[in-house]
Order: structure tokens, then C-alpha cells, then sequence
């Protein structure tokens, strides 16, 4: 029955996988992710990325993204705005956003977010006593579960000759789950929008669970529900208080976890994506250089964990308040303005645009790191930091013929002229990672 009904050949319109298909009996025929779906790929700047707040518009924004070398957009695809009667999609907004991106050789990554009171439940909600509001749940029940399969079908089905990379919620572990999180609800959720996005476009990219931090039960919960069945890659938030390098220990981890309800058969690892990660630069709180230096850092540091995406938060300041987190986490300013992180990005895709990380060189100290990286050519390039304070080190390069000249460039693009001390280089390592050109 199955190579007879198999949803991924035989079903092109949505509709027919629910009349003809319950959720359990589609998951079990469709064991494994589309062979067709593509993430970006370990050579830089491809899974470089950012997230933005506009749909339509903002093209003097988007002009300086791609200058940046960015390459990878996240935004909410919001269900409300884009069906407000049942049936009926204005994906017109999204259009637009989407045609702007590509024409600048940037790949849209559309979250399928939040509910809809058409279909699903609310309760009236009273705030500090001020005002009320109504709250809608979250799709939990089985008509508003359909719908919101259907919606994010229908996108997929439009929108399939832009690659959009489809992210199923975000942070459902934390308050965006409503009225409270729940691993069974949003797994439910999770399956039958895969597997309904999956039917619509065969070569669909299908990634979640877009979690808050790393959860473990929620995670482990979400995959036990099948959820590995069907996505293309797992994506996660690792926000932290801490330095980036920090983030080794989860992904260590992470990385067991996700082999260990990997379908069996699939043939690759499924990808651990870093779908949001960023540092806001407050009053008394991280400074500009610190922000710079982390959001470099944080790209290098996922390289090494073999993640293909890095999506940093956030692309712009959302608000004036210096000391309100959420309104500072932007590489630029509100006006546009950049900050340091945006220079330091910047420098990053442009000192490493077609390379490919190759291996870590041992440089002595655990928390010293120098990182080699080579592109098509064959050409080198080492980007060296250190995550503790600025220090002296010796990095070998017995390729190189003694006194042979070599060019560092710093985070600001400058370029200082180095010369080997017989077959290694002396250089002073600090918290910005340095580019060292053989």
C-alpha cells in the first residue's frame, strides 16, 4: 500500500493527503526527510545569517545585508496576517520580501508562527489591571491543527521557487506556546505541518523545533514524537550569558541526542542549525566590541561544531531604551547606522568568502583557538582568537620558508604586515579574531 500511496510522489494537493491519509499512517510512509531539501552548505558566507522584522520595504536594509555578506533572512511567516478569512491566503507581503531577498542573492527562512482566532480558541486576559486583551491558543485542536497544516502547505506550494528554508514555530518551549508549553501539543503541530509541507513541495527545506535555549526534555520529547522522521535539520537557540565558545558542552551533547532518534537508514546526520544567537549591547552590559567580537566568534565556534547555519539575532535595534535587552541585540542602530558587529561580520565574509573550515590547530591552551581554512584553490587562511585575555603564542606554519611574509587583518579589515621567526609566527591573541593570511 504504501509504494501505492506514497504522499511524497502520488500527492500533490494537500486537501487529498487529509481525506485520504490520517497523521499516523502518513508518518509511518514517509520515514525519512526529502532528499531534495538543501541547507547551506559549510563554505562561507552561504550559512551566514541574520534576522529581520519587515516585510515590505526596508530595501536600504536589505542593501546593507547583503553588503554584509550575509546570506540566510529569518523572519516570521505569521498565519493571522496572511489568512484573515478562513480559506483565503494573501501571501503578498511575503512576496515581496521574498523577491527583494533573492534578487541580492539571499535566501528567504520563513517561521510558520503564531495562531488564528478563526480557528482556534482564546480567553480574555486582564494586564496589570490596566487593560484586557484576548490571548488565542495555540493550534491544539484538531480543526485548528488542519487549518494551520493546510496554511503552511499552501506557502510552501506558492512560494517553492524561492528555496525558502520553512521553520515550523519558534521558541515553543517558552510563553510563544500558548497558553503554556506543551511537547505534545506543538509535536502534533510539528508533525502535520512537516508532513503537509513535505506533500506540497517534494524539494521543500523543513527545520524546527526553534527551541528557547537547550531544553533537554522538551527536545528529547519532540524527538521521540517522530519528529526526526521528517525534518532536514534540527534548530535550536543557544543563547547564553557567557562567552560563545562556551556552547561546546550542548552541542556535544545535543549532537548524541539527535543521532540517537535519527531514523534508522538515513544515511547523513541530520544538521544541528543555530537558528538564533545573539548579544545586546546595554547600558553597564556588553559593550559595542563585545557584541563584535561575539558575533564572529559565534559564527567560528558553530563552524567547528559542523553547523551550516548561524542565524545571528538581530539585524537592527528594535527600540531607543539603552537599557532594555530587546532593543539592543541589532548589528546596527535603529537609523542604520552600524555598529561594531556589523564591520566585524562584514570582515568575516569578506576575508573568508569560498573558504571551508578545515581543522582546528593545536596552539597549546584550551581556550586559545586557530582554526584553518582553505577554499577551492587551495588557498589558506587562519583566523586566531584567544577566549581569555590578549597573550602571546606561536602558531607553526613549516609550509612557509623562514622570514616568508605574512598579512594578519583585524576585525576592522586593516591589514598589518607580519614575518615569520623561522617556520612559525609570533602573534599576540586577543578576544577578536585576528585573519592570517600565509
Amino acid at each position: 500500500m504504501a509504494s501505492q500511496l506514497n504522499p511524497r510522489t502520488h500527492f500533490r494537493n494537500p486537501g487529498l493527503v487529509g481525506k485520504y491519509l490520517g497523521l499516523s499512517m502518513l508518518a509511518a510512509m514517509l520515514p525519512l526527510a526529502a532528499g531534495a531539501a538543501s541547507l547551506p552548505s559549510m563554505t562561507i558566507p552561504e550559512g551566514v545569517g541574520t534576522n529581520i522584522h519587515f516585510t515590505r520595504g526596508n530595501e536600504k536594509d536589505l542593501d546593507l545585508i547583503a553588503a554584509a555578506g550575509i546570506r540566510v533572512v529569518r523572519t516570521d511567516f505569521k498565519w493571522d496576517e496572511t489568512e484573515r478569512y478562513q480559506g483565503v491566503y494573501d501571501w503578498s507581503a511575503y512576496d515581496e520580501l521574498a523577491a527583494n531577498l533573492v534578487k541580492r542573492g539571499i535566501r528567504p527562512l520563513f517561521i510558520l508562527d503564531y495562531s488564528n482566532a478563526l480557528y482556534e480558541e482564546s480567553e480574555h486576559k486582564l494586564w496589570f489591571n490596566l487593560w484586557s486583551y484576548h490571548e488565542v491558543f495555540s493550534p491544539r485542536q484538531t480543526k485548528s491543527v488542519a487549518a494551520f497544516a493546510r496554511w503552511a502547505a499552501a506557502a510552501a506550494q506558492h512560494f517553492s521557487k524561492y528555496q525558502v528554508i520553512w521553520e515550523i514555530w519558534n521558541e515553543p518551549n517558552i510563553k510563544f506556546w500558548k497558553p503554556k508549553p506543551n511537547v505534545e501539543e506543538y509535536s502534533r503541530l510539528a508533525l502535520a505541518t512537516c508532513y503537509a509541507v513535505r506533500v506540497a513541495d517534494p524539494n521543500s527545506t523543513i527545520i524546527g523545533p526553534a527551541s528557547s535555549g537547550l531544553p533537554w526534555e522538551f527536545l528529547e520529547g519532540f524527538f521521540k514524537a517522530g519528529a526526526l522522521n521528517c525534518l532536514d535539520g534540527v534548530s535550536v537557540h543557544p543563547y547564553r550569558n557567557t562567552i560563545p565558545e562556551t556552547v561546546a558542552a550542548d552541542y556535544i551533547y545535543l549532537r548524541k541526542l539527535v543521532d540517537k532518534y535519527t531514523p534508522v537508514g538515513r544515511k547523513e546526520p541530520i544538521p544541528i542549525l543555530s537558528g538564533e544567537w545573539g548579544y545586546a549591547t546595554v547600558l553597564l552590559g556588553r559593550s559595542q566590541a563585545d557584541q563584535a567580537n561575539y558575533a564572529v566568534r559565534m559564527q567560528l565556534i558553530n563552524m567547528l561544531f559542523g553547523i551550516p547555519l548561524s542565524i545571528w539575532y538581530d539585524w537592527k535595534n528594535d527600540g531607543p531604551d539603552r537599557s532594555n535587552h530587546e532593543h539592543n541585540f541589532g548589528m546596527v542602530q535603529a537609523d542604520l547606522t552600524p555598529k561594531y558587529a556589523y564591520h566585524a561580520l562584514k570582515t568575516l565574509t569578506t576575508q573568508l568568502n569560498g573558504f571551508r573550515l578545515v581543522q582546528r590547530l593545536d596552539i597549546g591552551k584550551s581556550n586559545d583557538y586557530a582554526l584553518l581554512f582553505k577554499n577551492a584553490a587551495g588557498q589558506s587562511k587562519i583566523v586566531a582568537w584567544t577566549a581569555e585575555r590578549p597573550h602571546g603564542v606561536r602558531i607553526a606554519l613549516p609550509s612557509l620558508a623562514a622570514h616568508s611574509k605574512v598579512m594578519l587583518t583585524n576585525w576592522q579589515g586593516i591589514n598589518i604586515p607580519f614575518k615569520l621567526d623561522g617556520t612559525s609566527l609570533p602573534v599576540t591573541l586577543d578576544n577578536s579574531p585576528g585573519y592570517i593570511t600565509p
